[in-house]
């Protein structure tokens, strides 16, 4: 195996792993209908952070890079707009 590949490699699983950790929250807020403990303020540092990540791997032209964060990035915004929707109270 090149370098290259085993680098990717290592990229797209990081990647794949970064994605797959907003399921369980995005599938908890939308079956409960609650968003209680999701801070507003941690999440608008980590949507700023993807964006920068994103823009990062734009700038490398790394693939695994831009397209992971970018997945993340909405997977963020999601979290914020249901936090938004459904803010602290339990239905």
């Amino acid at each position: 195996m090149s370098p290259e590949l085993i680098i990717n490699i290592v990229g797209v699983s990081a990647g794949l792993c970064s994605m797959v950790s907003f399921a369980p929250q995005i599938g908890k807020i939308l079956k409960t209908r609650s968003a209680e403990g999701v801070s507003l303020k941690m999440f608008s540092v980590t949507v700023t952070a993807f964006v920068l990540w994103t823009a990062y791997g734009w700038l490398l032209q790394s693939w695994p890079i831009a397209i992971s964060n970018f997945v993340c990035l909405c997977m963020a915004l999601a979290i914020v707009v249901l936090r938004l929707k459904y803010g602290d109270s339990v239905k």
